[in-house]
């Protein structure tokens, strides 16, 4: 067990992909569930045979006019045998 697994916080090693999806308005930020899902669909040949999700994080930050929801998911390449 590295630290990381001991800590419960992600190392820079266990990933080599992010990507970040983020909405400011209201109605994207309804719809940025959906628009993950159909990313991961739209790129199915390059999640399932290439790279695999190994964490997320969904983080809100406001301020006293804006409102910002961002989804990231933390990737890494597949091991090929």
């Amino acid at each position: 067990m590295n630290d990381s697994e001991d800590s419960g916080v992600m190392d820079i090693n266990d990933f080599t992909h992010v990507r970040v999806f983020s909405a400011t308005k209201m109605a994207d930020r309804h719809e940025l569930g959906e628009t993950v899902t159909r990313w991961l669909r739209d790129n199915e040949d390059l999640m399932f045979e290439d790279l695999m999700v190994v964490d997320k994080a969904i983080r809100q930050s406001s301020d006293s006019e804006f409102h910002c929801l961002s989804i990231t998911l933390f990737m890494r390449e597949r091991k090929t045998k």
